[in-house]
């Protein structure tokens, strides 16, 4: 049986209200969703947590931190500049060539000063600073020996500025130590590698210590760190 024309418009009418009002509810849905994800995203994935920054605050304009004093990006001075360092390693490589170079006809005062000088001067490095004694030494005369040393700077082991016992700074660096020696005309050749330290004094990098790896401990003083 058909229905009469009123009431089919009615029908029609209703289904067109609920579907509007369909429409409404998913684009409300819809609308308030998208805010969330823009606002810190699902909790669950990870993307709400917020990233770091270096600095450890909000920065200003001018580069500062959020408390305005630009501390968090101030750059730590090294211990020892470039041009120090370039004077450190030159007073360690002139002392261990100086070392060993000498001939049979070298006389001991008169070598050792100018080495004595690039050191702390005290006991021990001018015990140190010496040339072949006893029977050693015997026999480099007799076959009149000679030695001639080069060195270079293999690495910087350690740089150190120890304000507890106020000794100032120290720098100690790998030296490799090459030695050409002739004796009875005959010529060898030893290198080794020496750990030497050098300390700061007026200005000056002088030596305090030197030690050959599995030999011992040659000239280091107590606070050397050799």
């Amino acid at each position: 049986m058909d229905l009469p024309a009123e009431n089919k418009r009615t029908g029609l009418l209703a289904l067109g209200v609920l579907g509007f009002l369909l429409i409404a509810v998913l684009t409300v849905f819809t609308v308030f969703d998208g805010d969330d994800e823009g606002d810190g995203g699902d909790a669950k994935d990870g993307s709400a947590v917020p990233t770091a920054t270096a600095g450890g605050g909000a920065a200003g304009s001018d580069g500062e931190g959020a408390d305005g004093d630009g501390s968090q990006g101030t750059a730590v001075a090294p211990i020892v500049s470039a041009a120090e360092a370039v004077k450190a390693h030159a007073a360690m490589v002139q002392y261990m060539a100086g070392l060993t170079t000498y001939d049979h006809e070298s006389n001991a005062a008169t070598w050792s000063a100018p080495l004595v000088r690039l050191t702390t001067n005290d006991d021990r490095m001018k015990a140190a600073t010496s040339l072949p004694t006893g029977k050693e030494w015997a026999t480099c005369q007799a076959e009149q020996c000679s030695s001639q040393g080069e060195a270079v700077v293999v690495r910087d082991a350690l740089v150190s500025d120890d304000l507890v016992r106020d000794s100032g700074r120290s720098m100690s660096t790998l030296v490799k130590v090459t030695a050409t020696h002739t004796a009875d005309g005959q010529t060898t050749t030893e290198s080794n590698q020496w750990l030497v330290t050098v300390k700061e004094d007026s200005g000056d990098w002088l030596v305090s210590g030197f030690d050959v790896f599995g030999l011992g401990d040659v000239g280091a003083s107590d606070d050397s760190g050799v």
